[in-house]
This record gives C-alpha cells, sequence and structure tokens, in this order.
C-alpha cells in the first residue's frame, strides 16, 4: 500500500533513530525522501543503508543556520520538485543539570536547534506547500512539551514551545489545505536517552532506565519504528482533516 505515492518529504535529524526509521517508512510507502543533518558521515551510512539513491538525497546542514536550510530547502525542490512532506525531527538534549547550574549558554544551544531550527523550516517549507495548496508537517515535539522534568529545563522549554509553533502554523496555513501537527515521544531507544540516562546517574544509568521506564505505564521505551508510524499517518492523506493536533506517543506517560 502506497500511502505517500509521488510525495516528497523533507526529514531533519535524518541520519539515525526516528528520523532513518521514518526514512524507510516513507520509502516504502512511495515517497521521495531527502534526508538533512549536521553529521555528513552518518547521512552517508545511511543512505547506504537505504539502498536507493534514485529517492534519497542526503545534506548535510544545521537546521538552526538560516542559510543552510534555505540551501538544502532550495535543494530538495530543485531535485525533487516539490515538497510535500516535512519532518522537523532535528532535536539536541542539552545538559543533564538543574536549572539553577545551567549556563545561558546551554540554554541558548538547545532553544537553537530545537526552536529555531523549527521556526526556520516552517519559515522555509510554508511558502512552498502554501503555493502547492497543499503539504503536510510533523514537528517532533516530546512528551515533555506536557509536563515538566527535572534537570532538563532548557529541553522542557523548548519541547513546550514547539507546541505554540506548531498551532499558530496550523492556523495561518489551513486556508492553503497545508496541515501541521506534533507528536510527543516519550523516551525512545535511542542515542539521546542514552545521554540523558548518563547525564542522569553518571555512576550507574542503567538506574536511570529503570527510573524512566518506571514512569511510563506500558512499562517500557519507545521504539524508533513506533513513532515513524504515526508519522506516516499525519503525512498521509489519511489524516487530511487533522491540523493544529497535538499526539502523544508516550506508553500512558502524560496520562498519570
Amino acid at each position: 500500500m502506497a500511502r505517500l505515492d509521488g510525495k516528497t518529504a523533507l526529514i531533519t535529524g535524518g541520519s539515525a533513530g526516528i528520523g532513518k526509521e521514518t526514512a524507510k517508512l516513507f520509502l516504502q510507502e512511495g515517497a521521495r525522501v531527502a534526508l538533512v543533518d549536521i553529521n555528513e558521515d552518518e547521512l552517508t551510512k545511511t543512505a547506504e543503508e537505504l539502498e536507493d539513491p534514485e529517492n534519497v538525497i542526503t545534506m548535510q546542514g544545521d537546521v538552526s543556520n538560516e542559510e543552510d536550510v534555505k540551501r538544502y530547502v532550495n535543494q530538495t525542490v530543485e531535485t525533487f520538485g516539490q515538497i510535500d512532506i516535512l519532518f522537523n525531527n532535528a532535536g539536541i538534549e542539552g545538559k543533564v543539570a538543574p536549572l539553577t547550574e545551567q549556563r545561558i549558554e546551554d540554554f541558548e544551544q538547545v532553544m537553537s536547534v530545537n526552536v529555531r531550527g523549527t521556526f526556520l523550516n516552517l519559515q522555509y517549507v510554508l511558502p512552498i506547500m502554501q503555493q502547492q495548496k497543499s503539504g503536510s508537517v510533523i514537528n517532533n515535539s516530546s512528551v515533555a512539551g506536557f509536563i515538566g522534568s527535572p534537570g532538563v529545563a532548557p529541553y522542557v522549554t523548548s519541547k513546550h514551545a514547539v507546541i505554540g509553533l506548531t498551532k499558530t502554523a496550523a492556523l495561518e496555513t489551513a486556508e492553503a489545505n497545508v496541515r501541521v501537527n506534533s507528536i510527543h515521544p516519550s523516551p525512545v531507544e535511542t542515542r539521546m536517552m542514552r545521554s540523558l540516562e548518563s547525564g542522569a546517574n553518571p555512576d550507574a544509568a542503567e538506574d536511570a532506565k529503570k527510573a524512566f521506564t518506571a514512569g511510563i505505564p506500558l512499562g517500557r521505551y519507545g521504539e524508533s519504528e513506533e513513532i515513524a508510524k504515526l508519522a506516516l499517518f499525519l503525512a498521509s492523506d489519511e489524516s487530511q482533516f487533522i491540523t493544529g493536533a497535538q499526539y502523544r506517543i508516550d506508553g500512558g506517560m502524560a496520562a498519570t
């Protein structure tokens, strides 16, 4: 079933984890995929793993750098002619420390990637979708967009901000049949969680994982493939009457 047949998807943070698994699924469903990541070596490995050079391009870029965003958005359109799906997936966790011990540089770095990066991609992709009179944007926020979490104040702040960007963009583009939604994963089995576990308990990261897991009613972390399936639904025409919405995919974490 080719739910994305003929569509082009731009995925940031596309070299690993959720981004890579989403790219795999989108390709299986008929999409052409443009992958962006700051890590060029990992992008190259991912492109080789996907084994579909006709339908995949990779572009090294920093989502917080306006010139980079302009360049890779233009390159995607030049290569594939359109952008039907934007998955704003790139994000960083920042330092694990109490709010009073976070430096302003720590705060600004997280906000730069997670909020400025989302903003810039919206700013350059939405006009393309508005001109096409169609498009779907999926902003990857977090369960931390709904709840607080000690030790990661910059991250929590940034993920709350993504909800505001999502709602505003949805209202501004609905007339052009462009849909903008956000997804909110719990901890997922990715590099980011290994970093957070180590930051929370440097001497016993596995204990930190157990503590995080205890807060998830379904009793486990999510998998990247599961997040990709939700992104697919929101990218496809099956969700054509959904915009400005927030989708938790958190094993019940924010329900407690």
